[in-house]
């Protein structure tokens, strides 16, 4: 397997790592601000960087809400938080990092139907001029891929488009 014409074997884990974004079912935040979970694999990204990713992620208007707005406290887990405005944070993530290869499991598995409209159109954004592997259990779901992979006990067993 090559990224970027290079062995995945030759890279180190950290520059590795450095290439992914991954969106998953299930987002961890930090007991935190929500200005440092979004930064969490950017540490060194300036307000207003997160504040462009934000917009992108279309979790500006839940944020500007919330008591001490960027610098609010996420409770344990995020507790306070809604399924869809979690994912949200997670892409805003994932944008802030602007990296060539996005992993998405499930993203949207877990979200409010109030949310899920505003989450695919934070994916759509993310995703745009990126490398996706997503991973689903809803064929509707990779009905845009290029590539469809189906696997059964760790092995491909079909591939093709929808």
């Amino acid at each position: 397997m090559c990224i970027g014409g290079k062995n995945i074997k030759s890279y180190t884990l950290e520059s590795l790592m450095d290439q992914i974004s991954m969106v998953f079912q299930n987002v961890y935040l930090f007991a935190d601000t929500i200005e440092n979970n979004i930064k969490f694999g950017s540490p060194d990204a300036t307000h207003e960087d997160v504040v462009r990713a934000v917009k992108e992620a279309a979790c500006d208007d839940f944020i500007e809400a919330l008591p001490d707005g960027y610098n609010t406290m996420v409770g344990e887990v995020g507790a306070n938080l809604s399924g869809g405005e979690k994912q949200r944070l997670s892409i805003a993530r994932a944008i802030l990092k602007n990296a060539p290869i996005i992993i998405l499991d499930e993203e949207t598995a877990n979200v409010d139907p109030e949310n899920e409209d505003r989450l695919q159109m934070a994916i759509e954004r993310l995703t745009k001029n990126k490398t996706i592997i997503m991973i689903a259990h809803r064929l509707k779901t990779v009905r845009n891929a290029d590539q469809i992979l189906v696997v059964e006990n760790g092995k491909i067993v079909d591939r093709g488009k929808h």
